[in-house]
């Protein structure tokens, strides 16, 4: 694998970063889960970019795209699909939601009920959709953005932890500094970036950057020191609940396909450093008492902290 394997996926980010302005980190964290075939959970207060990176990623690439705005009245025929009676031609049809898409912006999860929500999950999990008893497989590569407000709390309906698990990565935008919010001003001033934005790569690329970002080289005390993070948040008094076998595996596949887009054959310590607190911190459950003075991002953060570090060669050998 060599810089020539993963040119596009830095001309992606190159296009997104036309439209959003220094959000670099983000943007590679975002590409990382679609990497690794995994789905991300944008939470941040409105008109911060949520929708259009979303929106600017689709674009870059040349799949399809669907949109569903959740709302409390949304039923899950609404984002699935249904079967309807056509009375010109005789016989029940299936109408296809907005899910069968290769990229699907959720925005505003948090405003559906459950039972819709579960819809949608169902579909990320098990990349597919069963209605009245018959199962579609949905087109691969299947890729979810959901965003979520958090300063809102009535009339929505929040994430229990058994669904925030099933998102690879939880992100948040975070508002820009002065020098950031000027070139916003001056890059917006007589036109819209996203108006010109197109698309820089296929499909296949995504499903080609999957497989091979599965055959990076992970060192055993690598292993290990994933499996010594994981075990250190069920083991700490001020955690109810720690990360689960999931969030393990997601950390090894987000250390993996972060290495592929760095352009290395091997991961090294300080890509799980930089995954950690996005693939880990939004599956703990906090201790009553602690949860108002700790946030989960600050307990991995310390746990990083307090596990020690392996040194060795990462090559393989």
């Amino acid at each position: 694998m060599g810089k020539e394997t993963t040119a596009w996926i830095h001309v992606v980010k190159e296009n997104i970063e036309k439209v959003l302005v220094g959000k670099g980190r983000l943007i590679d964290l975002v590409l990382t889960a679609m990497v690794a075939g995994g789905h991300v959970l944008l939470e941040d207060v409105p008109g911060t970019g949520k929708t259009m990176l979303a929106k600017s990623l689709a674009k870059s690439l040349d799949v399809s795209f669907g949109r569903i705005q959740f709302t409390p009245d949304l039923l899950p025929s609404d984002v699935t699909g249904l079967n309807y009676y056509n009375q010109k031609e005789g016989e029940f049809q299936f109408r296809k939601g907005p899910v069968f898409a290769h990229t699907i912006l959720a925005d505003e999860i948090n405003r559906a009920t459950p039972r819709t929500q579960a819809s949608l999950l169902e579909c990320m999990e098990e990349r597919q959709v069963t209605v009245d008893g018959v199962t579609r497989k949905l087109e691969e590569p299947f890729f979810v953005i959901a965003t979520q407000n958090p300063l809102e709390t009535t009339g929505t309906f929040p994430l229990p932890e058994a669904q925030l698990d099933r998102f690879f990565m939880k992100l948040s935008m975070g508002l820009p500094d002065a020098r950031e919010e000027l070139r916003i001003l001056e890059r917006f001033l007589t036109d819209s970036p996203y108006d010109g934005l197109e698309s820089v790569c296929t499909g296949a690329h995504v499903l080609a950057a999957r497989e091979e970002a599965k055959h990076v080289f992970v060192h055993p005390l690598l292993l290990e020191y994933m499996t010594a993070l994981t075990q250190e948040t069920r083991n700490d008094k001020e955690i109810i609940s720690g990360v689960s076998p999931r969030g393990t595996l997601a950390l090894l596949r987000a250390s993996q396909a972060y290495a592929w887009i760095q352009g290395r054959e091997y991961v090294v310590p300080e890509d799980i450093v930089l995954v950690a607190v996005p693939v880990m911190a939004h599956r703990l459950v906090l201790a009553r008492g602690y949860g108002s003075v700790l946030t989960s991002e600050k307990k991995i953060r310390e746990i990083l902290d307090r596990v020690s570090v392996p040194t060795e060669d990462w090559e393989r050998k």
